[in-house]
Formats: C-alpha cells, structure tokens, sequence
C-alpha cells in the first residue's frame, strides 16, 4: 500500500512488473527511464546477471504531479521471472499498489506465462493481496515476432475480469507508455477513493 511522507508531503506507491523469465519487464523500465525528462526520473538501478536477465528488481522513482496538496511518485520494480529467485519476490511484493503483467506473446511462451500469473496470483494472497481487487494491467508483449498468439487467445487465457489491457513491443517502445499510464490512472484513482 502507499507510504504516506506526511513531513515531506509525499505519497510512494509502487508498481510492479511481473512476468514470466525474459518477457520484456526490464526492457519496459528501461523505455520509460530513457523517455522519461530527468528532473522527473530518479536513479535506475540495474541489477542483473551475465546473461542480463534481471536477478532483484530495477527502481525507478517517478515524479507524476500533485494529490490532494501531496508530490505523488511512482517507483516501478520488476520481479525476477526465473522461479528460483521467490525470496525476493515475496521481498519486493511487500506494499505494492498495482501490478503491470507482461506477458510474452510467442506461443510456446505461452505454458510459462500461464505459470508466472498462477504465480502472481499466490504471491499476492501470501501478502494478503486479492488479486481480483488490487489494480492489474496486462501487457502482451512481442507482438512483432512471428507465430505469436492471437490477441483473444491471450484475452481469454487471462484477463476473464476484463482489464485493461495492451499489445506492446516494449524494445520499440510500443504499448510501454501506455500500459504505465492506466496503472498510474487506476492508482491514483484509487488513492482519491474511487474517485476520478
């Protein structure tokens, strides 16, 4: 849940990207650290393995304006999509305030991603989340590359609540910004009690 700075006048919460291993979650942070205007950034922290996948989380504290009198800032994570690292999943999955899912379009990506969002799902109900009612976008990356999965295949398999969702191409940019935006929004939506 949002950190409330009351001396400072400052509200934190923190969105999560989760996904399987190598579905782009990185590549998202990345994208909107390096369209993002300095003064509205803060430091990106990269922590990864030879083989760059990331092995804790990267962090990027971002400036989006003013609630209610108090400076708003948005500090994104990702998850480590290989299942070994769970310890610092459930590390990072404390005090979130919404989730970004990205899944990996190719089909035979699809079984993996079935798995991380079974999983997404018991990380946040072991930190008391309801995965039904704390805000969750899903963006369904790699749509570029061939032999990908239809758009209502991957409906189907995972957004039965309808939210909402985008296709992306997250190395191009495409889909990165605006799957960030209606996080942001339903957020901060919920930050003013439901109201927009």
């Amino acid at each position: 849940m949002s950190f409330i700075n009351y001396a400072a006048k400052e509200i934190n919460c923190k969105i999560i990207y989760y996904g399987p291993g190598l579905s782009g979650k990185t590549t998202n942070i990345q994208y909107v650290y390096e369209h993002t205007q300095q003064e509205r950034r803060g430091k990106l922290v990269n922590l990864s393995t030879e083989n760059e996948r990331t092995l804790f989380f990267d962090f990027l504290p971002l400036t989006i304006g003013d609630v209610n009198g108090y400076k708003t800032r948005f500090h994104l994570y990702t998850i480590p999509g290989q299942t070994f690292y769970e310890v610092s999943r459930q590390f990072i999955m404390k005090g979130v305030d919404g989730v970004v899912f990205v899944a990996d379009s190719q089909a035979e990506r699809m079984e993996a991603n079935l798995e991380s969002f079974d999983a997404l799902a018991k990380s946040l109900e072991h930190q008391g989340y309801d995965i039904h009612k704390l805000p969750l976008v899903l963006q369904y990356n790699k749509r570029d590359l061939p032999g990908v999965v239809s758009r209502q295949e991957l409906e189907a398999a995972f957004n039965s609540a309808r939210r909402p969702s985008f296709e992306a191409v997250a190395n191009r940019g495409d889909g990165v910004m605006e799957t960030l935006q209606s996080i942001s929004q339903w957020i901060l939506k919920e930050l003013k009690g439901g109201k927009s």
